[in-house]
């Protein structure tokens, strides 16, 4: 009968045969498990297949694609839902590469968004790209606007606000704001926050 530690012994034997780690092995040997991936994708040719790249390099097995198009969302995206199988290491990478990607990753297996917070903007948004602003609180992997309105009722020319709810991960809703300040303050846009928050 084998002991247990000289199944360890076994077990760095072969990391240090193959060059992998412990870690890298024990993952390798694992059941791959299967994992939902939500995104939402902007509605032009080849999102999908772009966002799907990342899953077959990463080694994920894509069990299935729902792709609501008829639903899309108040920031003019399609949501997709993912399932893919994969083990915990693999799967970990695929999210990463996702978002490497400049993909919106909604939810990842667990991971989810369950705090928000209501803001709103205020000043020449249009002339100072309201697209770059939206954009670059989404790069944070820990943000995602959940809602969007804009009020321009004197065009471009004029001060205009915008209304953003921000999901966040728990705990992130701070780090959120500080964002929001920052990218307000370089564009000279004033904000008034928080407006409401709670529980998605």
């Amino acid at each position: 009968m084998t002991s247990a530690l000289e199944s360890d012994s076994e077990a760095d034997g072969d990391a240090e045969r193959t060059g992998r780690s412990r870690g890298e092995i024990d993952d390798a040997e694992r059941d791959p498990q299967p994992h939902t991936i939500r995104l939402e994708l902007a509605d032009e040719p080849g999102q999908l297949l772009a966002a799907l790249e990342p899953i077959s390099e990463n080694g994920g097995n894509l069990l299935s694609i729902f792709h609501e198009r008829g639903n899309v969302t108040p920031r003019g995206r399609i949501p997709v839902e993912v399932d893919v199988e994969a083990t915990p290491n693999r799967f970990d990478a695929i999210v990463e590469a996702l978002r490497e990607e400049g993909v919106n990753v909604v939810q990842a297996g667990a991971e989810h968004y369950a705090e928000e917070v209501v803001v709103l903007l205020v000043g020449h948004l249009v002339d100072t790209d309201l697209s770059d602003t939206l954009r670059r609180v989404e790069q944070n992997p820990a943000t995602s606007i959940a809602d969007f309105s804009l009020n321009a009722p004197e065009g471009r020319s004029d001060t205009s606000s915008a209304r953003l709810r921000i999901a966040t991960r728990a705990g992130e809703t701070a780090a959120a704001l500080e964002l929001v300040h920052e990218i307000a303050e370089e564009k000279d846009i004033h904000v008034v926050e928080p407006l409401a928050g709670g529980a998605v």
